[in-house]
């Protein structure tokens, strides 16, 4: 393993996922919603830095190719299950919420059963601005429990549908680009 900055944000931001849900379970209201924004806001900035600077600096590492996509689905599914539960499992959340895990799963299977070849699962433009979107809908359904603003609701919902739809392209474009290796006769 490589210590430098990038890597050492990625840790961090690895580090803050479980701190949401930590949050809600020791600190009461507001403190705990206000203790995750920022976490939340913080990782999710952290990783368009680490990536920045690495490539900026040329500091990118194995491991930190390996360890920054699962700090990201980290901080994400730590904090979708958090807004279900606070939320009571409103359809609303959840049914987009499905759509996300369930694509973060199966990409990361693909790329896992693809083993060297997962190369050609490179990260899209796409992909990115569904990471965005997720992080943006994510801060502010975190945002409405503090201030719990119909108007927050309704934005963090909308960009969390918003997340679920580029969801489902960049899943079905990965296994578009996936079929010819997962085939029987694939070398």
């Amino acid at each position: 393993m490589i210590w430098n900055l990038p890597n050492a944000l990625t840790l961090l931001r690895l580090a803050a996922a479980p701190g949401i849900a930590l949050a809600y379970l020791f600190l009461p209201l507001p403190a705990a919603g206000w203790l995750a924004l920022v976490l939340f806001v913080g990782a999710a900035l952290t990783d368009w830095f680490d990536g920045h600077i690495a490539r900026s600096w040329n500091q990118t590492s194995r491991f930190g190719a390996m360890l920054d996509p699962i700090a990201d689905k980290a901080m994400v599914v730590i904090a979708l299950a958090v807004l279900c539960a606070l939320h009571g499992l409103a359809f609303l959340l959840v049914f987009p919420t499905v759509f996300i895990l369930f694509r973060e799963v199966f990409v990361s299977g693909l790329r896992e059963f693809l083993g060297t070849t997962a190369g050609l699962l490179k990260v899209t433009q796409l992909a990115k601005w569904k990471t965005t979107a997720q992080m943006v809908a994510i801060s502010v359904l975190i945002a409405h429990g503090i201030f719990a603003s119909a108007l927050l609701w309704w934005l963090g919902i909308a960009l969390l549908w918003i997340a679920a739809a580029l969801t489902v392209i960049t899943g079905a474009d990965y296994l578009r680009k996936a079929m010819p290796f997962l085939r029987e006769d694939a070398p």
